[in-house]
């Protein structure tokens, strides 16, 4: 048996033992939302076409609104998302909006587009296994993150774009009546997307939020820009987290893209329980990491931050050279020739890339003091280039 092997095997024993899979809590009951049984309620599904699979999908026409789960007035925990659509195109995947809302707020905790929600980035289907969020053999989404309410819950799923999803296929696996007390947090996510990034302004993985909780984690996607920087190294940026008052400089902060996703001297395909790369090819690349094992709390506030920040070697200056390329140097950044005599063969420079990703997190308010999703015409633009 390989070791990596072994060591799922490790984990997924414990993890059993500590879900306690033997128990059956008496205060609590599952439910199964999906089209065979939208309410998930008891006795009721599978009804359509005498029960022999009579709705397993249905349409959602452009701007129309699906409610995929709804509870009211119980706690509960929701468990698993599962969701596949006919059509699996960028603008699809980033303009059919999922929201989640908890204990009756008006402002979603959720707003994101649905395939970045689960763990893979700019507009693209590419195979996923995690702890938190897969995309099964990439033509599937699946949510493992638990998600507790006190006294209602809700899910949609809206349709932006403006074309009709011919079929959209979904499970949202819930329990209620479980107990949850104060000390359980809500979960919220967070889109953003820049395009292009400025010279010498961290990216904004998550914004400042108020409150308790547990940042969670986040994926981020990358067009890179070949056009400007050629082939260079585009990771060298850290991520800085901003922790319960910090304002000039963060907390928490890493060595570069490739080493905060676990892996080293650069970035390629792979998929870890809590970190990974789905995504690298074609100047793409998507990457993960979930703060599980590793938990970063907050008391008061926190925000996150990724540096643009490559990197040229001495094998690629000859190249930068005979193009003619510019690269910022420095605080505040400023722009140099690559053929400047001066320059050294390598060196750190400050880059504009397309930079997009969802950022997770747990609050102990059911809503949140974040902007609201960006349109669709600025989620969506570029991404077939």
């Amino acid at each position: 048996m390989r070791p990596t092997h072994l060591l799922l095997l490790v984990l997924f024993a414990l993890s059993i033992r500590a879900q306690e899979l033997y128990r059956a809590p008496a205060q609590s009951s599952t439910s199964w939302a999906s089209p065979e049984n939208p309410a998930g309620a008891r006795g009721q599904a599978a009804l359509t076409g005498g029960g022999r699979k009579g709705r397993a999908s249905f349409p959602l026409l452009a701007g129309e609104t699906a409610v995929l789960a709804e509870t009211n007035g119980t706690s509960g925990i929701v468990r698993r998302l599962w969701i596949t659509v006919s059509q699996r195109d960028p603008e699809t995947l980033r303009g059919i909006r999922l929201d989640m809302f908890w204990d009756g707020a008006k402002k979603a905790a959720v707003s994101v587009p649905v395939g970045d929600f689960f763990g893979v980035g700019l507009g693209k289907m590419a195979r996923l296994d995690s702890a938190l969020f897969a995309d099964p053999e990439g033509r599937s989404f699946e949510c493992f993150v638990p998600m507790p309410f006190r006294s209602a819950m809700r899910i949609t799923l809206t349709n932006e774009t403006s074309t009709a999803i011919k079929q959209v296929y979904y499970d949202v696996d819930f329990t209620v009546g479980d107990p949850v007390d104060a000390r359980d947090l809500y979960f919220h996510a967070w889109f953003n997307r820049e395009n292009p990034t400025q010279l010498g302004r961290d990216y904004t993985v998550l914004p400042p939020v108020q409150g308790r909780g547990r940042f969670l984690g986040t994926n981020i996607g990358i067009r890179i820009n070949r056009k400007e920087y050629l082939g260079s190294w585009w990771g060298e940026g850290e991520m800085k987290v901003f922790l319960d008052g910090d304002r000039d400089h963060p907390s928490l902060s890493g060595t570069g893209a490739e080493d905060y996703a676990g892996s080293g001297w650069g970035l390629h395909e792979f998929s870890n329980l809590y970190s990974g790369c789905p995504v690298a090819v074609n100047d793409r690349v998507c990457f993960y990491r979930w703060h599980v094992p590793d938990p970063i709390y907050f008391h008061t506030n926190v925000s996150v931050r990724w540096q643009q920040i490559g990197l040229w070697n001495t094998e690629l200056l000859p190249q930068l050279k005979a193009a003619g390329t510019r690269v910022a140097l420095g605080t505040p950044p400023v722009e140099v020739n690559t053929a400047d005599p001066k320059l050294p063969t390598w060196g750190l420079m400050e880059r504009r890339d397309d930079v997009s990703s969802c950022a997770y997190f747990y609050l102990d308010c059911p809503d949140d003091n974040l902007p609201l999703l960006t349109p669709l015409a600025e989620r969506t633009r570029d991404l077939k280039e």
